[in-house]
């Protein structure tokens, strides 16, 4: 591979690198949120837990879970590109 192109993958690996980071910024804030939510959620009375509302707010943090964990799979997804242009570079 010649200097140019070897200079391109490296920029790519830096905006990846970026990409990254601004995913784990989401990452955390989605944690943030979705723990919010659990929480008010356990502090609702038991009766209140059982409602349409209770189980709305219980509904919500499920879905921020399974948020956090799509932005994990694009986290590893990045990491795995990174691995694969690194060797491309070689």
């Amino acid at each position: 591979m010649n200097k140019a192109r070897r200079k391109t993958i490296a920029d790519l690996i830096d905006r990846l690198d970026t990409l990254k980071g601004l995913a784990d910024e989401i990452r955390s804030d989605l944690e943030t949120i979705k723990d919010e939510e659990r929480e008010a959620f356990e502090n609702l009375s038991e009766s209140f837990q059982g409602s349409d509302r209770g189980q709305a707010i219980e509904a919500a943090a499920d879905a921020l879970e399974e948020a956090v964990g799509a932005i994990d799979e694009i986290g590893g997804t990045i990491d795995q590109a990174v691995e694969y242009l690194n060797t491309a570079s070689e």
